[in-house]
């Protein structure tokens, strides 16, 4: 399993969530997956589509049951927000995280299932570079909506995060290869 943080000698990136089914949760499972941090509202009864979150999602529970609320929180204490939608125009529950996102004045990044995935990943990968991402709150469409997005998810997120070390450790070694070696003169 490859570290995913994508700066090296810093902390990793937190992955932040509210743990719904689909866009949420593969976010949380790819933070698992990967040792990658992660964090996030969830609301209280920690309510998820199919059931209550299972503990290894290190989710706090907000006061309300309102998904809303959850929402809100988990764009307030982010650097900036992902949203992966069905479509190109993200309806319903993720249109309103796009709008939180806009009233905490957070950068918002919406991909959706019609972009190629290593078109979605280059576009993640170079936003996070830009913004200094270090909390990065991903959410979208749920699996009753868009059974394939959770796929998709971990593959945008697993594809970018490989070009951010990549590009990490490529960006260290020219940083440091070009360095000329200082001559010791013994007398």
């Amino acid at each position: 399993m490859s570290n995913h943080s994508p700066v090296l000698n810093s902390p990793p990136l937190t992955l932040i969530s509210g743990g719904q089914t689909g866009a949420d949760r593969a976010a949380l499972d790819f933070a698992l997956a990967t040792g990658l941090p992660h964090d996030g509202w969830c609301p209280r009864g920690r309510l998820a589509e199919d059931g209550p979150l299972a503990a290894r999602y290190l989710l706090r529970e907000t006061p309300s049951t309102n998904y809303l609320q959850r929402t809100e929180w988990n764009v307030r204490d982010s650097d900036a927000t992902l949203v992966f939608s069905a479509n190109a125009r993200p309806t319903g529950g993720t249109r309103r995280t796009v709008r939180f996102a806009a009233a905490h004045w957070k950068p918002c990044l919406v991909l959706h299932l019609d972009l190629p995935v290593a078109a979605a990943a280059d576009l993640l990968s170079a936003w996070i570079r830009k913004n200094r991402i270090g909390r990065l709150n991903v959410a979208g469409s749920r699996a009753s909506k868009a059974p394939t997005i959770g796929d998709y998810t971990t593959r945008v997120l697993s594809l970018a995060f490989d070009e951010l070390n990549s590009t990490s450790a490529t960006t260290l070694a020219t940083t440091i290869a070009p360095l000329p070696t200082k001559q010791i003169e013994t007398t």
